[in-house]
């Protein structure tokens, strides 16, 4: 039975919406969208900050540490060993164990190298990370991700950066439905406030966004739609739709209220 928070290797979070922090105009953009997504956990690169210098990082920055809990993801990784040695470099710099793992297998969709994605999730976990995976929408692929020790999985809506929202409605119900034992996360894709809803109505456990956030013409209203949108959706799956009909149905009975 799902629960009423998001619980990742128990932890516990009340907020379902994880953001990202790129892609922002400026660092007050940023620090004032991040604030309105509700979020209470945040991803950052860890090959595109400066670790040596966070004070005069421009993503750093807009991030606060008392507020936020940094999900150090490996993004830019092409194979296994720079995803592992990104993550463990994370974890050196302060970073907690958590990490977003991305290894890329296409340049033009960035969709996941499941082969070398497996590998590293396998070594990460062995090493005492707590892995997040970035993945296809693949039931098969996801449980051996799961049976390789990721504390959740994360597959794509759609392309990184696409906005297209989910794209595959049906792959996507059946891994929430199969898969009961960790976390889904739909992590890219989405576009609007309504995309976040319909992964949420799918029974997913949260959503991680960056770009459709980032990119809107106001980044802070999108935040604050996506993060209504999270825990509309939500609502909606706890509540139960009602069953598709092809013809009309009386709201009023003839025998009225029972």
């Amino acid at each position: 039975m799902k629960t009423d928070k998001l619980t990742i290797a128990g932890r516990s979070f009340r907020s379902r919406l994880i953001a990202g922090t790129g892609k922002f105009s400026s660092p007050d953009i940023a620090r004032r969208a991040l604030e309105a997504t509700g979020a209470e956990m945040v991803t950052v690169a860890v090959r595109r900050v400066k670790l040596s210098d966070p004070a005069g990082d421009s993503v750093l920055s807009a991030v606060d540490p008392k507020k936020f809990i940094l999900l150090p993801n490996t993004a830019g990784c092409y194979n296994a060993e720079d995803a592992v040695r990104t993550a463990r470099l994370g974890r050196e710099a302060g970073f907690s164990d958590l990490v977003k793992l991305e290894v890329i297998g296409d340049e033009k969709t960035l969709f996941p190298d499941n082969e070398a994605l497996l590998e590293a999730t396998r070594i990460l976990v062995k090493e005492g990370f707590t892995v997040l995976p970035y993945t296809n929408d693949d039931l098969v692929f996801a449980k051996k991700l799961r049976d390789a020790g990721a504390a959740a999985v994360m597959p794509l809506g759609a392309p990184i950066g696409s906005g297209l929202g989910i794209q595959n409605l049906v792959n996507l119900r059946i891994l929430i439905e199969e898969i009961r034992d960790i976390p889904i996360i739909v992590d890219a894709g989405v576009g609007t406030a309504s995309d976040a809803a319909v992964a949420m109505e799918l029974g997913a456990d949260g959503v991680l966004m960056n770009t459709g956030i980032a990119q809107a013409r106001e980044p802070v209203k999108m935040a604050e739609a996506m993060r209504h949108a999270v825990k509309a959706g939500r609502l909606a799956f706890e509540a139960g739709r009602i069953p598709r009909r092809m013809y009309a149905m009386a709201s009023s009975p003839p025998g009225g209220i029972a």
